[in-house]
């Protein structure tokens, strides 16, 4: 069996590390020797560990940018409930991700600045997603769908930030399990739906209904 190119093979074993021991433990020598290459190898294609983590947030993660763009480009396609339901499960899948990863940050500042200082200089970071949510929200205000007097801001966060608790809140509970990724899309979409939309686009039945 072909071997996988270099490259492919050092964000498949940053992503795996990075999910089992954190941003702040995986050094890019265990990265290095988890994929098969010299750590001198490594930095040929990544020139640190914070480029490093930045690949793979955007080829190894689900994306939700890439979707809240396309969406905003076209406010007024779909109803707003199946647009707030594919958003938030996008979203919850993101961070069901991400969260693992950046989670040990908080603990290493100085990593963490290092990171924030990589992420400015490309114009990315966790404020990105809840901004183009925003984006998003207020296109669809523009095309009529939400209400005029709605705060967009404060529903991107809520949304986004629902979406994170579902990594963080449910491990305590006596089960252990987070809400099933479908269902807690919809249940969170149909409740901010009722926040937002005027009275026309509540009415709408959904398509298929």
């Amino acid at each position: 069996m072909e071997q996988k190119p270099a490259r492919v093979r050092i964000l498949d074993a940053a992503h795996e590390l990075m999910l089992t021991v954190g941003l702040a433990r995986a050094t890019t020598k265990e990265i290095a020797r988890a994929a098969g290459c010299s750590e001198a190898a490594l930095y040929k294609y990544f020139p640190s560990k914070e480029e490093l983590f930045v690949h793979v947030l955007a080829e190894r993660l689900p994306q939700l940018v890439p979707l809240l763009g396309e969406l905003t480009v076209e406010p007024g396609r779909g109803t707003l409930e199946e647009n707030l339901t594919r958003i938030a499960r996008q979203a919850a899948l993101f961070y069901e991700e991400s969260f693992p990863i950046a989670a040990s940050l908080y603990a290493e500042r100085q990593l963490k600045r290092k990171l924030d200082d990589k992420l400015r200089t490309i114009g990315a970071g966790p404020h990105v997603p809840i901004e183009a949510l925003d984006a998003y929200l207020r296109a669809e205000q523009t095309a009529g769908r939400i209400r005029p007097d709605a705060d967009t801001s404060a529903a991107a966060v809520l949304l986004l930030g629902a979406c994170v608790q579902r990594v963080f809140a449910y491990d305590a509970t006596p089960t252990g399990e987070r809400p099933p990724v479908d269902q807690f899309a919809a249940r969170l979409a149909r409740t901010l739906l009722g926040g937002l939309s005027v009275a026309e686009e509540r009415a709408r039945p959904a398509a298929g209904a």
